[in-house]
C-alpha cells in the first residue's frame, strides 16, 4: 500500500515502513500547507503527519483511499478526530515513550529559569563577568521548595516524581487522585487556586482543550508568588501569552520557561526582548534515543491499521466497534 509522509522522521521508522509499503516522503525540511498535504496525500491509503500539520475534515475528506492516520505525537488536536471516526478511519499517536524526555526538559527549563543560566551565559560570553561578586546574578531556591504540578497523567506524573531529590513540597490539580504521587512524595491534591497561591515553581501538563485554553492568564499570573517561575511544555495556547508578557515586564513573577508557544511556529517579538524567560522551539521530546522511538511506534501503528487491525496507540478505538 502507499503511505505519505509529511516530513522526514527517523530513520528506524522510515526503515519500518518501507519494510512494508511503499512510502512517498516530503522532500523539503519543512511544515507543508494544507494544499501540499492534499497534493501528497492523492492516491495514498495511509497518512503519517506531524503536531504541526493542519488535518481537517478537508484534508481527510479529500482521498477515499485513505485507511489510517499515524501521528508522530503525542497530542493530537491538529486532527479533527471526530471527521476521521465518521470516515471508519483510525487515528493513533505515540504517547508513552516520550514521557521522560519531556518531563526533563521541563525540569531543563525550571532550572534555566531559577538560576538564570542563560541569562549568566549571555553575560559571560559578552565579557562583563569580571569576577566573583555577592550581587551578582541572584536567583531562585529549588531544594525544599513548593511544586505545584497541574495535570498528572504520564507526563506531569514523571516530572513530579523527579522532583525527590530536592526534597520539595508537591502540590497537584487533577481531576483525579494520583495515588502514585501521593504514596511517593506525599503529594497534596489541592485546587487550582490553591496551588497558584501556594507554589514556588510552576508546571503545566494538561492536553489543549477547550477548558485549559488560556488556562493561565492574567487573573491566575496575578495569584502567583513573585517570585514564582512558570513552565510550559504542553500547548502554547494553554497560556495567554499577552497576559504572561505584561507579568514578566511588570514582576509579578519572577520568570518562566516555554517550550511551545500560543501562535507557533510564530514567537512574540516581545517574549524574546525579555530577560527573566528561556526559549526553546518545542524541543521537549529531542533525544536521539525518544525520536528514533516514537518514529517506531508511528510506523507500528501504521502498518497494523494498513491490516485493519486495531493500531496499538489508536484513540479513536470506536471505529472499529462501527466495523
Amino acid at each position: 500500500m502507499k503511505i505519505f509522509v509529511t516530513r522526514k522522521i527517523p530513520e528506524p521508522g522510515l526503515k519500518l515502513l518501507k519494510k512494508h509499503h511503499e512510502i512517498e516522503l516530503n522532500p523539503h525540511d519543512r511544515v507543508l500547507t494544507k494544499e501540499e498535504i492534499i497534493q501528497g496525500l492523492k492516491d495514498k491509503d495511509g497518512l503519517l503527519c506531524l503536531l504541526t500539520d493542519p488535518i481537517d475534515e478537508e484534508v481527510i475528506n479529500s482521498e477515499p483511499k485513505l485507511k489510517i492516520i499515524a501521528s508522530y505525537a503525542v497530542g493530537y488536536n491538529n486532527i479533527d478526530v471526530e471527521a476521521a471516526t465518521k470516515r471508519g478511519i483510525p487515528v493513533s499517536n505515540t504517547p508513552g515513550v516520550l514521557t521522560n524526555a519531556t518531563a526533563e526538559m521541563a525540569w531543563a527549563l525550571l532550572f534555566s529559569v531559577s538560576r538564570r543560566i542563560v541569562e549568566a551565559d549571555k553575560f559571560t560570553r559578552a565579557g562583563k563577568f569580571k569576577g566573583w561578586g555577592p550581587m551578582l546574578l541572584h536567583g531562585q531556591d529549588i531544594t525544599s521548595k513548593t511544586l505545584g504540578v497541574v495535570g498528572t497523567g504520564r507526563i506531569g506524573t514523571s516530572f513530579a516524581l523527579k522532583s525527590k531529590g530536592f526534597d520539595m513540597k508537591v502540590l497537584y490539580v487533577d481531576e483525579k487522585r494520583n495515588d502514585l504521587l501521593e504514596k511517593e512524595l506525599k503529594a497534596e491534591r489541592v485546587d487550582f487556586e490553591t496551588l497558584l497561591k501556594e507554589s514556588d515553581f510552576i508546571s503545566l501538563h494538561v492536553p489543549l482543550i477547550p477548558d485549559t485554553h488560556h488556562l493561565i492568564g492574567e487573573k491566575q499570573l496575578k495569584m502567583m508568588k513573585k517570585t514564582a517561575v512558570l513552565i510550559n511544555t504542553s500547548r502554547g495556547p494553554v497560556v495567554d501569552e499577552q497576559a504572561l508578557i505584561r507579568a514578566l515586564k511588570e514582576k509579578w513573577i519572577f520568570g518562566a520557561g516555554l517550550d511551545v508557544y500560543e501562535h507557533e511556529p510564530e514567537i512574540n517579538d516581545e517574549l524574546k526582548k525579555l530577560d527573566n524567560i528561556v526559549l526553546q522551539p518545542h524541543s521537549a521530546s529531542a533525544t536521539f534515543e525518544t525520536r528514533a522511538k516514537m518514529a517506531v511506534m508511528a510506523a507500528e501503528n501504521m502498518i497494523a491499521g494498513l491490516k485493519g487491525e486495531i493500531p496499538p496507540n489508536c484513540v479513536n478505538k470506536e471505529v472499529f466497534k462501527k466495523k
